[in-house]
């Protein structure tokens, strides 16, 4: 009977470390900056730009406290705006153009995804960064 008891409290012991113990393998979020470095690896910042043709972006991505980045055709232009740390990914960016251009100082509001109803507030843009590929030498 001491046997079998020393087998259960060896057991439940292995079993609380099991659940004690970090997780090695868990990943970590990475910063704002650390994603907007993934998203423009190998790429290379060009002279800043005051305006963008919205209808020609393919894609826009929410970096979190850090940027917006808007992609088009092969050119990635980063926005740093004004009020970044409201900036979330959950976020939807709600847009009014009057031309149809995004434009330097033009605001955008911020509108949670998971509660549509409930505004974070807004961002203030500022130039537009291109981030583009360098040409292979030949």
């Amino acid at each position: 009977m001491t046997m079998s008891l020393k087998h259960v409290v060896g057991a439940t012991l292995i079993a609380a470390s099991l659940f004690a113990a970090p997780t090695v393998n868990a990943k970590q979020k990475l910063t704002g900056e650390e994603q907007l470095a993934k998203i423009l690896d190998g790429r290379v910042a060009g002279k800043p730009v005051n305006c963008i043709s919205l209808n020609q972006a393919q894609n826009t991505q929410i970096v979190d406290k850090t940027a917006i980045v808007y992609r088009v055709g092969s050119t990635y232009y980063v926005n740093r705006p004004a009020n970044a740390e409201t900036l979330d990914s959950d976020n939807i960016l709600v847009t009014k153009l009057y031309s149809s251009q995004l434009c330097r100082l033009d605001t955008i509001q911020l509108r949670d995804r998971t509660t549509p109803n409930m505004w974070n507030g807004f961002v203030s843009l500022q130039e537009f960064v291109p981030y583009t590929r360098p040409k292979a030498a030949k």
